[in-house]
C-alpha cells in the first residue's frame, strides 16, 4: 500500500465517459478476491487452529474490535459472527479513548481483534498498545506481514491479499471476512463453516459474474442513497454505502432495516433510492417486508437475497444471488456490489481507482 498525492475533485472525473470499468483497478483487484481467499486456504490451517485453542482456553469475557474506514465495516461482520456462532460480547473500541484522551480501561480477560490492511495508523497502534498493557490478548488481521501493528500482535491473521493499489479497497476487505470467519469457525469448532468456507472462492467467483447493471438506472441519476441490511449484513452495507461514496461521488448512508423507520424512513421517496442485502437467515423477511414496503410506495427500490419474486408491478428490483449460507452471504454481496459499483463510477464519470482527496494509506491519531 502506498502514500499517494492527493487528487483533486476534477482530477477525479474520468475524461472520457465510455471507459470500460474493467480497465480499472478496481475493478480488477475485486475480481481477483477470490485468489486470495484461496491463498489464506492454502496456507496457514495449522496456525489458525492454534489461534482457535488459544482462545478457547483465555475463554474471554468480551471480545474488543478495532479498525478504521473499510476494515471497521469487517469488524461489524465479526461482531455479529462472534455473537451468534460463539456467544461472546462484542464491542467496538474508539481509538481516540487512548489515542487521544490516555484513558486507560481494564481490558484484562478481554480479546482484542485489531483489524487494519496496512497495520500503520498511530491511533491503532497506541490503542493496540494501550490494550496490551491493559490486559488484553491481541489479535491482529493485517495484510502486510511486516506492519508494526502485527510486530504488536499476540496473535496473527495474515489476510494474504497481496498488493493493492487502487485506493478503494476491494480485494483486502474481502479477504478480511474470510479471514474472520475462518477464525471463529476454528475458535468455535464450526465443522459446517469450515466446510462452507471451502467453498467460498469458487463461490466468489460464480457471485463476480453475476449480473447486477439492472441496479444502474436507480443509482446513476441518484444524489442519495440508503443502503440497508441487518445482522451478519449489516457491514456490508456499510462497505457498499462507503464505495458508493468514495468512488461515485454518490451520498450514501448504511442502515440497519430496524433503525431505519427512526427518522431515516421519511427521507425515501421517488428520488431517493434504496438497497437492500440480505443474507439467508431470520433477518431476511423484515428486509424483504420494509423492500417491498417501500417499492409501493413509490421508492426506487433493489433488493439482492430475496427468497422469492415479489408480485407484478410494484415491487424492487432483484439483484441475482447465489443460495448460500448466511455467514457466506454478506462476503458475495459485497463481491457483486463492487463490480456495479465500478461500472457506476465509470458511467458518472470518476475514476474509482483515484477518489478526490483520498490516500490509500490513512494514518489518524
Amino acid at each position: 500500500m502506498s502514500g499517494q498525492d492527493t487528487a483533486s475533485a476534477d482530477e477525479a472525473r474520468s475524461p472520457d465517459s465510455t471507459r470500460s470499468p474493467d480497465g480499472t483497478r478496481m475493478f480488477q483487484e475485486a475480481a481477483s478476491a477470490s485468489h486470495a481467499v484461496r491463498a489464506q486456504l492454502a496456507h496457514d490451517a495449522q496456525a489458525i487452529a492454534v489461534i482457535g485453542a488459544e482462545v478457547r482456553r483465555l475463554a474471554p469475557r468480551a471480545v474488543v474490535t478495532c479498525a478504521r474506514g473499510s476494515s471497521d465495516h469487517a469488524a461489524t461482520y465479526a461482531k455479529y459472527l462472534i455473537e451468534t456462532r460463539a456467544g461472546v460480547l462484542t464491542a467496538s473500541a474508539a481509538p481516540s479513548v487512548s489515542s487521544v484522551y490516555g484513558i486507560a480501561q481494564d481490558l484484562s480477560g478481554c480479546l482484542f481483534i485489531a483489524i487494519s490492511q496496512s497495520g500503520r495508523s498511530p491511533d491503532l497502534l497506541a490503542t493496540v498498545a494501550a490494550a496490551k498493557a491493559s490486559g488484553a490478548t491481541i489479535l491482529v488481521l493485517c495484510n502486510d506481514r511486516d506492519a508494526p501493528l502485527t510486530g504488536a500482535a499476540d496473535l496473527v491473521v495474515e489476510l494474504r491479499a497481496g498488493p493493492e493499489t487502487s485506493v478503494a479497497a476491494t480485494k483486502s476487505y474481502l479477504a478480511t471476512l474470510a479471514a474472520l470467519a475462518r477464525f471463529v469457525a476454528a475458535w468455535t469448532l464450526d465443522a459446517a463453516l469450515q466446510e462452507d468456507l471451502a467453498t467460498l472462492p469458487a463461490l466468489m467467483d460464480a457471485s463476480w459474474a453475476l449480473d447486477w447493471s439492472a441496479a444502474l438506472e436507480v443509482l446513476r441519476p441518484a444524489a442519495n442513497l440508503f443502503v440497508i441490511g441487518r445482522g451478519l449484513g449489516l457491514g456490508a452495507a456499510q462497505e457498499v454505502a462507503l464505495k458508493c461514496k468514495e468512488t461515485c461521488g454518490l451520498h450514501a448512508e448504511a442502515f440497519s432495516s430496524a433503525e431505519v423507520r427512526h427518522g431515516p424512513f421519511t427521507l425515501l421517496g421517488p428520488g431517493f433510492p434504496a438497497m437492500f442485502l440480505a443474507q439467508n437467515d431470520a433477518t431476511r423477511p423484515g428486509l424483504e417486508s420494509i423492500a417491498h414496503e417501500l417499492a409501493r410506495r413509490g421508492v426506487p427500490v433493489v433488493l439482492a437475497g430475496a427468497a422469492a419474486q415479489p408480485a407484478i408491478g410494484d415491487g424492487p428490483i432483484l439483484l441475482p444471488t447465489l443460495d448460500v449460507a448466511a455467514a457466506l452471504g454478506p462476503i458475495l454481496h459485497v463481491q457483486s456490489a463492487y463490480r456495479l459499483i465500478a461500472s457506476l463510477a465509470v458511467q458518472r464519470g470518476f475514476d474509482p481507482d483515484h477518489p478526490a482527496h483520498l490516500r490509500k494509506v490513512t494514518e489518524t491519531v
